[in-house]
């Protein structure tokens, strides 16, 4: 797993469900917090646009909507990269407001994944779970976010759905 897609995964899975209920972890302290740690600001503006890149990627990996689609490019719409010689090679700079520069990562991060894995950017199979993963397996076929949590618990499922039939 690279940098960009640590961010992303972060991103998408900072709504987890917890106890049966939805939490997240961008809101209050904690969403400050969080942003920080990505390198981010830590201010409510950053936090608003975090939500906002996050709503619109779970869509587009679950549903591949249009509408989400386009919410995604308003989102880097303002992005521009521009290329600076250094004696190490081409570094190319990402100039953006501070305050959506998370969000514009968490799309090209996105980007990045897909053109890299496409189709191993996936939803958690567990319904109850608002996890996402990236499928690292040689075959492709990760389903859940945790085997030892999600894996298990469908799996426990299934054997008890067939022991009852």
């Amino acid at each position: 797993m690279y940098q960009n897609e640590e961010l992303l995964l972060a991103l998408l899975n900072s709504a987890p469900v917890i106890d049966g209920g939805p939490v997240d972890h961008l809101d209050g302290a904690s969403g400050r917090e969080l942003a920080r740690s990505w390198g981010g600001v830590g201010s409510a503006d950053e936090s608003a646009q975090l939500r906002r890149a996050r709503a619109a990627l779970q869509s587009v990996i679950r549903r591949n909507e249009p509408a989400d689609i386009g919410e995604l490019a308003s989102i880097i719409n303002g992005a521009v990269r521009t290329p600076r010689v250094t004696p190490d090679g081409v570094i190319w700079e990402l100039r953006t407001p501070e305050a959506d520069q998370l969000a514009v990562d968490a799309v090209l991060a996105w980007s990045s994944v897909i053109a890299r894995f496409p189709g191993r950017l996936r939803a958690c199979a567990n319904v109850e779970c608002n996890l996402f993963l990236v499928d690292h397996s040689r075959p492709g076929t990760a389903k859940w976010c945790s085997m030892a949590t999600c894996g298990n618990r469908m799996k426990a499922r299934a054997h008890a759905k067939r022991s009852h039939d």
